[in-house]
This record gives structure tokens, sequence and C-alpha cells, in this order.
């Protein structure tokens, strides 16, 4: 069985939940390599509706295994809940769910700064998500975080919990906040380290003895390729490695094992929070949002929308290595007369082809469209791809031919059943 990677090829919020769940059923193992609770994925089965922040989206398929990887900011508070949420809805996590040792753990002085620094920052904040996952991953790079093996362990996290808390209450000080209550911090994150002990091991051994079994992975990707740290419109990205090649710092797993790479797409494109955005487009924010559809899953907070941007899936499909496209929310076009492509920017007399690294000159360009004729029909019914009509079709074409990849899946709709594999 292949090991595949599933990244966004967008600003996050591709629909990844959903193809996760699909790919899930051929998979033995599903790994989440990076990331944290600022993230979540939407899976409906049936017409029950999860919606999941840390524990991967194979959670839902009986029988497999999942993995939250070393890559993970983990918030234990937040883990143990949505544990907790999911066990009342009978779902299984005892036994199939596995958290990296290695993984650090994110803390409230984290979120607290997270918070401060939103404000300090006035009309130039980031929009985060304020969940201190950037926080937790400074204190990682700086090499002064916790990790999960110190959680639950009392004796060294009491010890190293007393002098981080000291320093950052420091900090919070100098901000104006509040500091916070060792007693307070240690009794909560004690009881949480309690309650995830059983799932903590070395997971970079788990996944080895597993490829040797023959078991296939598929690595779940949280946000999408331009908030990457490196390959993003930094500094208006998250913390973490989003890009493909996370999927293997994040688990353990070398790049000469991973067999193909997933990029997901929206129809169109959308992103949340600050940032430039370059087919950003009232008519299609408010047509989508008069739909109830873009709110993110986490925040709720609408979603800034746009049109297509093949020069961003395309620069995703080079940083990527992306074989297969997946293109969800299709049927959220399904009225329009007439859909726009954007298949070059250009500033002054300077046309790009790609994403300049410069996030200013990026917020200067302007989008070269190419028109689409609508379908002005539901798809929602459709299940196999001569099902679609005729001009859906040959915008799913286009779209994937700008890109570079070869059309694999298209999604209609939230349901399991209302995807089309090609």
């Amino acid at each position: 069985m292949a090991n595949i990677i599933l990244v966004g090829a967008q600003w996050g919020d591709e629909g990844k939940g959903k193809i996760i769940d699909v790919l899930t059923e051929q998979t033995d193992i599903v790994v989440r390599t990076q990331g944290g609770n600022n993230a979540g994925h939407t899976v409906f089965v049936g017409k029950r509706k999860f919606v999941l922040h840390l524990v991967p989206s194979g959670i839902l398929r009986p029988g497999k295994t999942c993995v939250i990887g070393n890559g993970v900011v983990v918030d234990p508070l937040g883990l143990v809940e949505e544990l907790r949420a999911l066990r009342r809805l009978k779902v299984k996590v005892d036994g199939n769910l596995f958290i990296s040792e290695t993984a650090h753990v994110v803390l409230p002085y984290h979120r607290e700064l997270d918070e401060q620094r939103e404000i300090l920052k006035g009309k130039h904040r980031l929009g985060t998500t304020k969940r201190g996952i950037g926080p937790a991953y400074g204190d990682k790079a700086a090499r002064t975080g916790l990790r999960m093996l110190d959680l639950v362990r009392p004796d060294a996290f009491a010890r190293k919990l007393r002098i981080r808390l000291k320093e950052n209450n420091g900090v919070l000080k100098a901000f104006g906040a509040r500091p916070l209550s060792f007693a307070a911090v240690h009794d909560a994150y004690r009881k949480a380290g309690d309650a995830l002990r059983p799932h903590v091991t070395n997971t970079v051994v788990l996944l080895h003895q597993a490829m040797m079994r023959g078991a296939s992975l598929l690595f779940e990707g949280a946000q999408g390729t331009f908030l990457d740290i490196d390959h993003g419109t930094y500094p208006y990205v998250t913390s973490s490695n989003t890009t493909a090649g996370g999927a293997c710092t994040g688990s353990g797993v070398p790049p000469h094992r991973i067999d193909r790479v997933v990029g997901v797409v929206k129809a169109y494109t959308t992103r949340v929070g600050e940032g430039p955005l370059p087919t950003e487009n009232a008519e299609i924010a408010d047509l989508l949002h008069g739909m109830g559809r873009e709110f993110g899953a986490t925040t709720g907070r609408p979603r800034r929308c746009g049109w297509f941007d093949a020069v961003a899936s395309r620069h995703a499909a080079m940083v990527n290595g992306i074989d297969d496209l997946a293109v969800t929310n299709v049927d959220g076009l399904d009225t329009l007369e007439m859909i726009r492509v954007c298949v070059a920017y250009r500033v002054a007399n300077q046309q790009f082809d790609y994403v300049p690294g410069d996030v200013d000159l990026l917020s200067q360009c302007e989008p070269v469209y190419v028109d689409f004729p609508g379908w002005r029909r539901p798809l929602d019914k459709a299940r196999r791809w001569r099902d679609l009509p005729g001009r859906a079709r040959a915008y799913l074409n286009a779209i994937a031919d700008l890109t570079g990849a070869r059309l694999s899946m298209v999604s209609v709709g939230p349901a399991r059943d209302q995807t089309i594999v090609r």
C-alpha cells in the first residue's frame, strides 16, 4: 500500500478533513504532523458532523490507528476535552490513538503571550487564533519548551514548569498582563497528563515498525501551503511547515518512504486572518457566506473569499511535489453565470507566474483573469465524473492543467458519498 502525504494547496480550510476521511478507507494509519488546535477539520459521517482539532480524522474510521506526531504542538487541556467529546459520540479513542512523547506542549503563558502580542501590533496584527501556537513553537526553537514526555513525569514537569512560569510571568508583567499561578497551572496540567499518559509513546518507532509489517500511512496536514513558515506569505503565516516536507520532519518518516502527494484545493480561494489574497472578491464572499459557507471550524470567523488562483496552486504544486489534485466545494459555484480564474499576477509592467516571496509586492499584485462559463445547475447529486455537466468538467480540467497535477478527486458536498474519484 502507498504512503501518502495530503496537503492544503491554498491558505488552509480547503476541505482536507473530508478528503482525508475518504482516503483513510484504504489506509492503515493516519498521522498528524504539524500545527496545533488552531486548525480544525470538519467531517460529516452520515448526518453527524465532527469537528476535530488535534485528533487525526482517521479516528472516525473503525479499525484505523491514529498518531499525533512529534511536529505537533499539543494543548493537553484541549486534547482531553476533544477525546471526551469523541467518547460521548461513541468514537473509539483508546488503544488506537498515540501521541509522540517528543511533541511540544502548549501552556497557558503561550496563549497569554499570543494575545498580548496581537494587541501590541494593533492594526498590523497577524490575525492569529490566540491559541498560543506561535509562542509554543518559539519555545521549541529556543530549546526551552516542555514536551509530552515532561508532562507525564510529575517531578520533571513540576521542576521545569516552575522555571518557565517564572520567566514568562516576568514577560507578561512587562505587557501589563496578570501573572499565572503555578498551583493552578500545575494542577490542571497534571490531571491532563494523567489522562493522556496511556496514549504517549515513541511514535517514530511505532511508525517504522508498522511500515516493516506492510502498513500504509496517510500524513494529515493542517492549514495550507501559503501559511507555511518558510514558503507562505510571511509574516502572515502559521508557525510550522505546512508543506509536504513537514510531514517527514513532523513524523520521523524519511522522504524515500513517501509514494505520493495529494494536494487539496477549493474550486475557489479562501483565507482566514490578515495578509494578501490577490483574488479576493466581495461578490463571491457575499454569495458563499449567504449560503452559510466559509466560516472557520475553530473560530467561527467568516473566511475571506476570492476566485480560484492558479498562480498560487501552481506554486504549491512546485513546492510540495503534488502528484494528484482533489478539488472540493465545487457545488459552491453552482449558481454563477461566469467563473473567473487567475492565471498570472501583474504589477505595473511586470508579470508573475509564481507567488512573489515579498509580501508587500504580493499585496500590490493585480490578478490576470480568464473567464469560464458557469454550469448553472446543482452538482450535489453527481456521483460519477460523467454525471457532471460539460462546463463543470471543463472548468475542473482547466484548473488541474493550470496547477500541473492530475485531477483525481472532486467533492460536490460535505457527505462521504459526495466525492467523485476519477
